[in-house]
């Protein structure tokens, strides 16, 4: 198959007309005059459906679907969040989101299992309207938005973020919202960047278990790196680059040093 071709407001897909690659019906074009791409067929898990954007400019990313391939696609003022994952074996990669506009101002929003979010830049986001503008978030909290498992977050750069590079609640989350159902389990969180501008944390996890975060660069900006919070228990912490002007690389609460293995923890989450 080869590669939509994005063309004013309309998607046109080369050698064959095929329905699941869209513009969204109801897609208002963004700033930069490029409408959002909705996927919603993949493969299958041993040859998931490949959608390459060869550096094609679009409005924003929806992802409906499992056994699927995202590659290379930019965007400069997307509807926030600018990537939104709702699917299992997904991959996005090599996809830049610049200045995420709206809504709670993220810029990739994932749900399900086996999703792999890689060498992507996210850039940008902006608290000033009152929004948590995280660089990547997920919760779980109806059949719809669900717990996440075996989540691989990798040499990704989250730079100018207002608000956290990760923040991630399970379905027993503390802020009382979550579905109850399922869990949020087996993560790694390794080789990113993160310049957080505003938040306490770089990274905050609430009820997410056996996460490991390895060899990451923590930039200026946050009071601490890391915060386990809410039963995140067998988190691995190695490895990462603290600024020197963060004082606390890791912050836990009781109910998540169980299986805690990495630098002594030396504040609250």
């Amino acid at each position: 198959m080869k590669a939509p071709i994005l063309l004013g407001k309309a998607v046109l897909v080369a050698a064959l007309a095929l329905p699941f690659v869209t513009a969204a019906a109801d897609a208002q074009p963004g700033p930069a005059g490029s409408d959002r791409l909705r996927i919603t067929e993949g493969g299958t898990p041993d040859q998931p459906r490949t959608y390459s954007g060869n550096g094609e400019q679009v409005g924003g990313i929806d992802v409906e679907a499992d056994n699927v391939v995202v590659d290379g696609y930019t965007m400069d003022r997307p509807e926030a969040p600018g990537i939104e994952i709702h699917g299992s074996n997904v991959t996005v990669q090599n996809i830049t989101v610049k200045a995420p506009q709206g809504g709670d101002g993220d810029g990739i929003r994932f749900f399900g299992d086996h999703i792999r979010i890689l060498h992507n830049t996210i850039s940008d986001t902006d608290n000033s309207t009152g929004a948590h503008a995280d660089c990547m978030q997920t919760f779980a909290t109806d059949d719809e938005d669900i717990a996440s498992t075996n989540v691989d977050i990798e040499n990704n750069r989250c730079e100018r973020v207002d608000n956290m590079c990760l923040m991630a609640e399970g379905p027993d989350s503390e802020a009382g919202d979550g579905s109850g159902e399922g869990v949020s389990e087996n993560w790694t969180f390794r080789g990113n960047y993160c310049e957080t501008r505003e938040a306490s944390q770089a990274v905050m996890i609430d009820d997410v278990q056996k996460l490991t975060v390895a060899g990451n660069t923590w930039a200026a900006g946050p009071d601490h790196a890391i915060g386990l919070q809410n039963h995140s228990t067998d988190a691995h912490v190695q490895d990462n680059n603290l600024d020197p002007s963060i004082d606390c690389e890791v912050g836990i609460d009781e109910s998540s040093r169980d299986g805690y293995q990495g630098p002594e923890p030396e504040c609250e989450p």
